[in-house]
């Protein structure tokens, strides 16, 4: 008997695949394949703990184990991605953060006229289900619920931020994805009475997982992608040990931006060096696959608390967004409290400042693909703190969460300065040695498959509708897209693709 052909196969059931899965089978006359490297939990109430805690991220049972490196000559560390139905949204720390209008502007700019502001704000809205705030902005009956924590729940070292902030003449804002963003207030948070608020939850819902028109399939590696001639066909995949060819009208890419662009490399789209290099047949030479690697750098001050409560409380409740000096966009700089340190292994009741710089003018960083073996992990370089400026703008950095850390309410709850030690803050060369350690990853990953207007085809590996260049067949839609970097954690960006994606799919002939 000859194999089902499927129509759609999307290949990782992340924030982008299981949103576009789930939009696309709306039709059902659509027919749609869900991939996923990593186990399923169809009973989202009895998922695992980890899964479940919206208040820690789970950085370690469900995870692809990747290691980077932020700068030359740092250790590696540990780089977490979801391995697991509801990809990254499933193990992250449910910051719901939009990004700003002056983001989505700069795609629009570079001449994707399809990914401005006002093209993107319907899709956030869609997306979401704000308990909070009800206003143009925001939706209220989407797939995803989003809060904020209510002042009286706040940890002691999260509400000393506020009144650090507040005490320093910083403005407030009370909606980070609203129209004015800018200050110090509440996060938004995917989470509800502490139970994380996934894709898997809010998209693949019982009612979505029932239709006829939808088949998932969990613990199934994609090894790579099939064609004949340029055009793909489908994919070839192992499940536990056992592989098999599935074809499909057109394949989906959502694996996200270290994996989707690591699968096409494996498959023979990309760069002709690195394709050839791995002993693989060359299907296109598409010189932005895999090219760069854009994230968020970020530095840390660690503090000893004086109630060990913190630890009690989630990761994170509050932030500040401001500017940074000199910086070509306009609140560019995130804070955050930490309410505890968290390593492999364990936990530590230290608490932490963090800053992370949201548009870098950085070398970007790189994926480096040594193997064809679908077993074989990537290995990623940050390039963190090649660019004067950037390196700069993290210095200054470390000089506001100290002078944060010592407003009165911070310095109430302070019973030691632990890593860097006061004395580093006297000189800036000081502070720019610690930095070289204390230099990493906000972990939001993103670029390494951009998309580009027609008219810019060499800045970008796909199209403006994630068609990959030189291909027939084969879409990316995930974070890979990205063309710059948000000012902002990723996941409700890479969301808002998947709902984008999830209509045209649904919509072609």
């Amino acid at each position: 008997m000859a194999a089902k052909k499927f129509e759609t196969v999307i290949v990782g059931a992340g924030s982008a695949g299981a949103t576009i899965a789930a939009r696309v089978t709306e039709d059902s006359a659509r027919e749609v394949l869900l991939l996923e490297a990593g186990p399923d939990y169809p009973d989202n109430d009895r998922a695992p703990k980890e899964l479940l805690d919206g208040g820690r991220n789970a950085k370690f049972t469900h995870d692809w184990g990747l290691k980077e490196q932020p700068i030359p000559g740092q250790v590696l560390f540990e780089f977490p991605r979801g391995k697991v139905v509801g990809g990254s949204s499933a193990v992250n720390t449910c910051i719901a953060l939009r990004g700003q209008r002056a983001d989505y502007d700069e795609w629009a700019s570079l001449g994707l006229r399809e990914w401005g502001w006002k093209d993107c704000l319907p899709a956030f809205k869609r997306l979401e289900r704000d308990l909070d705030v009800h206003d143009e902005w925001h939706g209220s009956d989407g797939p995803i619920a989003i809060r904020r924590h209510a002042e009286s729940e706040l940890g002691p070292w999260q509400r000393a931020l506020l009144g650090s902030c507040e005490e320093l003449g910083f403005e407030r804002t009370h909606d980070f994805n609203g129209a004015h963003s800018r200050g110090y207030g509440l996060v938004p948070l995917n989470k509800v009475d502490g139970v994380r608020q996934s894709v898997a939850r809010g998209y693949l819902t019982p009612e979505v997982r029932r239709r006829p028109n939808l088949q998932l399939r969990a613990n199934t590696m994609v090894r790579r992608v099939l064609f004949e001639g340029r055009r793909a066909v489908g994919v070839e995949v192992e499940t536990h040990g056992a592989i098999e060819r599935i074809e499909a009208e057109r394949v989906v890419l959502s694996g996200g931006a270290i994996m989707t662009p690591t699968l096409l490399v494996r498959s023979g789209v990309g760069p002709k060096e690195r394709v050839e290099r791995l002993g693989v047949a060359l299907v296109a030479d598409n010189p932005m696959v895999g090219a760069r690697l854009l994230d968020h750098p970020g530095t840390v001050i660690f503090i000893a608390a004086k109630t060990q409560a913190n630890a009690s409380f989630p990761l994170m409740q509050c932030m500040m967004r401001c500017s940074t000096r000199g910086g070509l966009f306009h609140d560019d700089g995130q804070v955050q409290a930490g309410s505890f340190l968290w390593l492999p292994k364990f936990e530590v009741p230290l608490v932490s400042l963090m800053f992370t710089l949201q548009k870098p003018r950085g070398r970007a960083g790189r994926i480096e693909i040594t193997s064809a073996d679908v077993h074989h992990r990537p290995m990623l370089y940050g390039n963190f703190l090649d660019d004067p400026w950037d390196r700069g703008a993290l210095i200054d950095a470390l000089e506001l969460l100290y002078l944060l850390a010592n407003a009165g309410p911070m310095k109430e709850q302070t019973l030691m300065h632990l890593h860097p030690r006061p004395r580093a803050f006297a000189r800036r060369e000081r502070l720019e040695t610690f930095l070289e350690g204390a230099c990493g990853s906000g972990y939001h990953p993103c670029g390494t498959v951009p998309m580009s207007s027609d008219d810019r085809s060499e800045e970008g590996a796909t199209d403006g509708r994630g068609r990959v260049r030189g291909t027939e067949g084969l879409y990316v839609a995930d974070a890979s897209l990205f063309p710059t970097i948000p000012s902002a954690n990723i996941h409700l960006p890479t969301i808002m693709v998947g709902e984008r994606f999830g209509e045209w799919l649904r919509g072609m002939e």
